[in-house]
C-alpha cells in the first residue's frame, strides 16, 4: 500500500502542492461554522447565526462553479488571486462591522460577497491530472515500446484523488473543531478570521507553483453558467454530493448533542475524531488499490454501503456504540467520495473540468450546512435520535439517487457520457 503512494510523492512537485491545497481547503468548512459561532456567542441569537452561515453558504455554492469556468477560460494564476482578494476583503468587512454593531444589511451583503471563493479541492485536483499526465507522457516518450496515452488511463490518478479526498475529510472534520474553539476560547471573529488567513496563505502559495498549473482553455467558452450541469451524470453527483455532505454535517451536531446528553460532552470529539478515523484509513487504503471495475458499477456499492451504516445510528445507546457506528459508517464514506470524483474525471472533458468538480465541491460544501440547520430544530424536540433521522432521510435520497449516476450499459458504459459539445475547431 505505502508502495502506491512513494511513487506518487516521489514526482517533483506533489508534497508542496497538496500541502498548499491542505491549508488552502481549511476555510471551506472553517468559515461556515465559524460565523454562526460568531453570532451564537456574542449575540445570543441562533437565527440569525444561521441566517448568515445560510447566505455564505448559498453564495458559496452559486458562486464557486462561476469563479471556477473562468479558471478554465484564463487559467489560475489569473482568476485565483482576483477571487481571493475579494472574498478576503469582504469577509474582513463582515468581521469588522459586526465588531463595531453596523448595519445588518452591510453584513449579510458581505457573507454574500465572501462566498465568491475558489474551489480549492477543484484546483488542485486538475493540477494533479496535468501532473501525472505530462509525467506518463514523459514515461512513454522513453519507453521504446510506447503506450497509452488516454486520460482516463493516466497512472497514480486514482491514489491522487483518494489522497485529495483523505484530506477533505481531514479538513472538515478538524476545520470546524477548530474554529469553534478559536472563537469560543479567543474572540467570537476569531474562528472566521483565521479561516480568512490560511485562504490568503494556502491560495497564496498554491498559485505561486507554476510548474504544475494546468493550462488554460485556448478557446471561447460559449456554454452558459449551467453548462456542465447539462451532463446527467455532473448534476446526478452534485446531488449525491449534496447528501454525503448532508450526513457529515448531521453525524457532526447529533453526536455532540449525543454526548451532551451522556453528560460527558467532552466524548464528542472523541467520535468525531473516530468518524475521521474510518474515513481516512479507508480512503488511503482505497487509494492504494488498483481497481479494473467500472467506476458506475463501484460508485453504486459504495453509495449503498453509505446508506445502509447510517441505520444503526438511530439506535445506539452509548458512546462506545456511538463510535463503533460512526467508524464503520466512515469507512464507506471516503471510497464513495473518491468514486464520484473520479466519475466526474471521467465523464467531463479536461475543458471544463475545474468547473465539473467545483460544482462537486459546492454540493458537499452546502450539504455540510444545511444538514445542521434542519437537524438541529429536530435535536432540540426529539434529542440526538431527531438529528440522526436527518442522515437517515439523506441516506434514502442516496439510494433514490442510484439509477441517476450508478445506470451502466452491458459494456460497462454509461447511455450519455461525455454529452457536452466540444468547442469549433475541436477533434
Amino acid at each position: 500500500m505505502a508502495q502506491s503512494y512513494r511513487a506518487l510523492f516521489r514526482i517533483s512537485g506533489t508534497i508542496p502542492l497538496t500541502t498548499a491545497g491542505l491549508i488552502a481547503r481549511m476555510p471551506l468548512s472553517m468559515i461556515g461554522i465559524g460565523l454562526i459561532t460568531m453570532v451564537a456567542t456574542d449575540r445570543g441569537s441562533y437565527a440569525f447565526a444561521g441566517a448568515l452561515a445560510a447566505v455564505f453558504a448559498v453564495s458559496s455554492a452559486l458562486a464557486t462553479p462561476q469563479v471556477a469556468r473562468l479558471v478554465d477560460r484564463f487559467g489560475q494564476s489569473r482568476i485565483v488571486p482576483l477571487a481571493v482578494m475579494v472574498s478576503g476583503a469582504a469577509l474582513a468587512c463582515l468581521l469588522v462591522t459586526f465588531r463595531l454593531d453596523g448595519p445588518l444589511p452591510v453584513i449579510f451583503v458581505s457573507a454574500a460577497v465572501a462566498g465568491l471563493l475558489p474551489s480549492v479541492p477543484a484546483l488542485v485536483r486538475v493540477r494533479w491530472v496535468g501532473l501525472l499526465q505530462r509525467e506518463h507522457d514523459r514515461a512513454v516518450r522513453e519507453t521504446p515500446t510506447g503506450g497509452s496515452k488516454s486520460r482516463l488511463a493516466t497512472p497514480g490518478l486514482h491514489t491522487a484523488f483518494a489522497w485529495e479526498t483523505v484530506l477533505d475529510d481531514v479538513s472538515f472534520v478538524i476545520g470546524p473543531p477548530i474554529s469553534i474553539g478559536l472563537s469560543v476560547g479567543l474572540f467570537p471573529e476569531a474562528g472566521p478570521l483565521v479561516g480568512g488567513v490560511l485562504l490568503l496563505i494556502g491560495a497564496g502559495w498554491l498559485i505561486a507553483q507554476r510548474e504544475t498549473e494546468p493550462r488554460p482553455g485556448r478557446h471561447e467558452i460559449t456554454l452558459g453558467p449551467l453548462s456542465v450541469l447539462r451532463e446527467r451524470t455532473v448534476w446526478g453527483i452534485v446531488l449525491v454530493m449534496i447528501a454525503l455532505g448532508a450526513i457529515l454535517g448531521t453525524v457532526d451536531v447529533a453526536s455532540v448533542a449525543f454526548a451532551e446528553r451522556q453528560g460527558i460532552p467532552a466524548a464528542a470529539s472523541v467520535v468525531l475524531a473516530v468518524y475521521a478515523l474510518g474515513s481516512a484509513l479507508s480512503g488511503i487504503i482505497f487509494g492504494a488499490v488498483a481497481t479494473r471495475r467500472p467506476t458506475r458499477l463501484l460508485l453504486r456499492v459504495g453509495l449503498i454501503g453509505t446508506a445502509v451504516t447510517t441505520l444503526p445510528l438511530i439506535w445506539v445507546g452509548t458512546v462506545t456504540s456511538l463510535s463503533v457506528s460512526v467508524f464503520i459508517a466512515g469507512a464507506f464514506f471516503a471510497p464513495t467520495m473518491i468514486l464520484a470524483t473520479k466519475l466526474i474525471e471521467e465523464t467531463v472533458p479536461a475543458r471544463a473540468l475545474t468547473e465539473a468538480l467545483t460544482w462537486t465541491t459546492a454540493g458537499l460544501a452546502f450539504g455540510v450546512a444545511i444538514g445542521p440547520a434542519v437537524a438541529g430544530p429536530l435535536i432540540d424536540a426529539l434529542g440526538p435520535s431527531g438529528g440522526f433521522r436527518v442522515s437517515l432521510v439523506a441516506a434514502v435520497i442516496l439510494i433514490a439517487l442510484l439509477p441517476l449516476v450508478t445506470r451502466i450499459g452491458p459494456s460497462g458504459i454509461a447511455p450519455s457520457e461525455a454529452t457536452l459539445p466540444e468547442p469549433p475547431g475541436q477533434t
